[in-house]
């Protein structure tokens, strides 16, 4: 992305530096995940599947699910244990029952040129895309310490939530060219306007 300019309502996002936390962006600003169309995008973005992999079996069930894990990521990572423990709870069960799938399977065969690519040993399952989305949560959130670089974006109604490996931790925005640009462009324009009146 280039700098100053923001990614489109339908574009995926792959900036918040986990992939259960990237799923969390696809409902801001608006619902990215509307169709199918746009979750294989998704899907192939997070490097879910190796380029090229046929998502066409993909239908709205899918759709279902992966929304569902996200509103259950979006529980944990956003809401303290204290404020609903059934809630937590139950988000954090359903998490763990997800990431039970055996992940897609792997395999090396010879691309065109010869080199060994990697490739999927057969058509992807829903459940099995979700599970790796599911075990990304889990590592997260059984990691002290990426569990304490989890912050929130500081923009102005922006909930998308990153992970801050910045040095010195300081990272305020969940994109410097999104959110921290219109917070540089309101400080100008405040700015400016303080030096009119």
């Amino acid at each position: 992305m280039a700098l100053g300019t923001a990614t489109p309502p339908n574009e995926p996002r792959f900036d918040a530096g986990r992939i259960c936390l990237d799923l969390l962006a696809t409902a801001h600003p608006a619902e990215r995940l509307d169709a199918v169309g746009p979750l294989r995008a998704w899907i192939t973005g997070a490097a879910l599947v190796p380029p090229g992999t046929p998502l066409v079996h993909a239908d709205a069930s899918w759709l279902v699910g992966f929304r569902e894990l996200r509103g259950q990521i979006g529980q944990l990572v956003r809401t303290p244990q204290t404020a609903d423990p059934r809630t937590y709870e139950r988000a954090l069960a359903r998490v763990n029952e997800t990431a039970r799938a055996a992940p897609p399977a792997p395999r090396a065969v010879r691309g065109a040129d010869g080199t060994l690519v990697r490739e999927l040993a057969g058509p992807p399952e829903c459940a099995a895309l979700i599970a790796v989305v599911a075990r990304d949560a889990v590592e997260l959130l059984t990691d002290p310490v990426a569990r304490a670089a989890v912050r929130e974006c500081e923009g102005d109604n922006c909930p998308l939530v990153y992970l801050d490996t910045s040095r010195g931790r300081r990272r305020r925005w969940c994109s410097s060219e999104v959110c921290g640009n219109r917070e540089r462009v309101a400080r100008h324009r405040r700015r400016a306007a303080l030096a009119r009146a």
